[in-house]
């Protein structure tokens, strides 16, 4: 299993390649059949986090709404990849679309997968911390990716710091050597590895300190939307069929990722699978639909930035979002 950070914003990188052409990036690539064709660009190879999209490609959910589908992934590049037309559909986090409209690219959201942030901070239970503030004002070693809009967020909130802030570099090692060691996490990775090697390690949400963006949100370019509506809302409610289905029996769908995917076994991806679960299906998914997205919550992320000087232009939240 590959341990990784999904907080990574890559969006400044990826804006200097818009209009280049790109080449397919990942063999995780798999198609519907017949219909009209449309590719999906993942920000991180085949794991659960995308169960209910490939449920919609084993169950032929997408082929019954008359849609080809490709998937792959190309972590760097979804926001230019979607952005300059070479793919109809990518998966982006809110925060990356709150900037990118911010800065003229036209990227709209359609389907928010997580509708509670997964990106937590990992550490021992040892320690005994009873919140995530308890890690920030506590001595010790905290591993997280510079500049992220979370990491700015936590050590605004939780001054003074007193826990030393070193990079991530995308390993468990030295948590796993150090028990005043913690690090960001994803909460269907890190966290079950670590497990695995025989930690035991306490998972806070950054989402529990105030700061929770929608993750995992399928986006489209406007003028996609604009011209192809019933094509987004077919592909929208193929996935929402899809992540239903997956919510209930992810099997299938892990074992048609396990063969894409051979860094992760199968007991890891039915513990993510199940572990992602709370995070995804709420009281607001379970009253307007999975994947629902809400005005309030776009305007609260676009104040955070604006407060964080992480934008410089707010988009109005309307614009960042659409429910297809």
């Amino acid at each position: 299993m590959v341990i990784k950070s999904r907080s990574v914003l890559l969006l400044l990188a990826g804006l200097l390649l818009i209009g280049c052409d790109r080449r397919s990036t990942d063999s995780s690539s798999t198609n519907s059949g017949n219909g009209s064709a449309v590719k999906l660009i993942l920000n991180w190879k085949p794991e659960p986090e995308f169960g209910g999209f490939y449920t919609a490609q084993e169950q032929g959910l997408y082929k019954n709404h008359a849609l080809d589908v490709t998937i792959e992934s190309a972590p760097e590049h979804v926001t230019q990849l979607v952005a300059a037309g070479k793919a109809q559909f990518g998966i982006m986090a809110a925060d990356e679309i709150v900037t990118a409209r911010s800065q003229g690219i036209d990227i709209v959201a359609l389907f928010a997968v997580y509708q509670t942030n997964p990106q937590g901070i990992m550490t021992h239970e040892s320690r005994g911390f009873k919140e995530i503030g308890d890690v920030l004002r506590s001595p010790g070693t905290l591993a997280v990716q510079p500049g992220l809009a979370y990491v700015d967020f936590l050590e605004k909130k939780y001054t003074p710091v007193r826990t030393q802030i070193v990079p991530y570099d995308y390993s468990i090692v030295r948590f796993m050597a150090s028990p005043d060691f913690s690090q960001q996490c994803f909460i269907t990775a890190e966290p079950l590895a670590a497990r695995t090697q025989g930690a035991d390690p306490k998972v806070f949400l950054i989402a529990d300190s105030g700061f929770n963006p929608y993750a995992g949100i399928v986006v489209t370019r406007g003028d996609f939307l604009k011209n192809n509506r019933k094509t987004v809302e077919d592909f929208i409610a193929a996935t929402r069929q899809g992540w239903r289905s997956y919510l209930d029996n992810p099997k299938a769908a892990n074992a048609m990722m396990g063969s894409l995917n051979k860094e992760m076994d199968a007991q890891t991806f039915a513990a993510a699978a199940e572990a992602q679960k709370p995070l995804i299906e709420t009281d607001e998914t379970r009253e307007h639909g999975l994947g629902t997205m809400t005005n309030e919550r776009w305007q609260t992320l676009i104040g955070q930035l604006q407060q964080m000087k992480k934008i410089t232009k707010a988009p109005s939240a309307g614009e960042c979002f659409v429910n297809p």
